[in-house]
């Protein structure tokens, strides 16, 4: 019911932060692996990692998500490689803190395109293949800033509250081609960009540790087993949810 033996995931920047553990997480139960992003060194570092680690079958490909030829090439190359997909997980993702009215509209165009376009145009560009194989399985990578408002956060998580949206809509729109479509809200997680957050944003640490009923801050891995259970057959009647990932962070006052 777990398991992902033989089947083949795509993680749209899996080379690091959330995109990696959850690539690891998916490796970890038999699936085989496509990092796409754009950082190639980085993403030759996880894939070798993974490859080790879990005997995967890992391929690694150089995808800028804002460019829809280069998201065509990257479902073509995989089903190339692999002659199938089977799992797509919406990752990739960036963020620019600032207070609405210092964002230029070049700015905000920016990370919408990046957090909620992509997500959009691979979730498109799989959708035949899974079609054609009578099922499939896509979660995008929200945020619970879809849930809070936040001063310097305005366009990252207007853009989050679009993948609920979509997520919803793509559940509705899919579910006779026997595609389950779900969204993770990951709470604070401790990687690269809220380590920039942290000193981004003042007092942010003491907060989320005031705040997170659990008393620390995410890991990558913490979110591998939801994504486990949303890529494989134990979620086959799941669709259109978004699953807060947070460690309490959501439920409290």
């Amino acid at each position: 019911m777990f398991s992902l033996k033989d089947k083949v995931a795509i993680v749209t920047g899996g080379n690091g932060g959330i995109g990696y553990g959850i690539a690891r997480g998916l490796a970890s139960v038999g699936g085989n692996i496509i990092i796409a992003a754009r950082n190639s060194s980085k993403t030759a570092k996880a894939a070798e990692s993974i490859r080790r680690d879990y005997g995967a079958r890992v391929l690694e490909l150089g995808v800028d998500v804002r460019r829809e030829n280069q998201i065509l090439s990257m479902v073509e190359k995989t089903l190339e490689f692999f002659g199938r997909i089977d799992v797509l997980v919406n990752n990739a993702g960036i963020n620019i803190r600032k207070m609405p009215q210092d964002l230029s509209s070049a700015e905000y165009d920016e990370v919408m395109e990046v957090n909620l376009r992509s997500a959009f145009l691979c979730s498109k560009a799989v959708y035949p293949a899974m079609k054609e194989a009578r099922g499939g399985k896509i979660i995008n990578i929200g945020s619970i800033t879809s849930l809070f408002g936040g001063g310097k956060l305005m366009a990252y998580g207007a853009s989050k509250g679009g993948i609920v949206a979509m997520t919803r809509a793509l559940a509705v729109a899919w579910a006779p081609d026997n595609i389950q479509v779900n969204a993770i809200l990951p709470g604070w997680i401790d990687t690269d960009l809220t380590r920039k957050a942290r000193v981004e944003l003042e007092g942010l640490n003491e907060r989320v540790l005031t705040r997170t009923p659990i008393g620390r801050w995410g890991r990558p891995e913490d979110l591998q087993g939801t994504a486990i259970y949303l890529a494989t057959a134990a979620s086959n009647f799941v669709t259109g949810v978004a699953l807060p990932v947070d460690g309490g962070y959501s439920v409290s006052v």
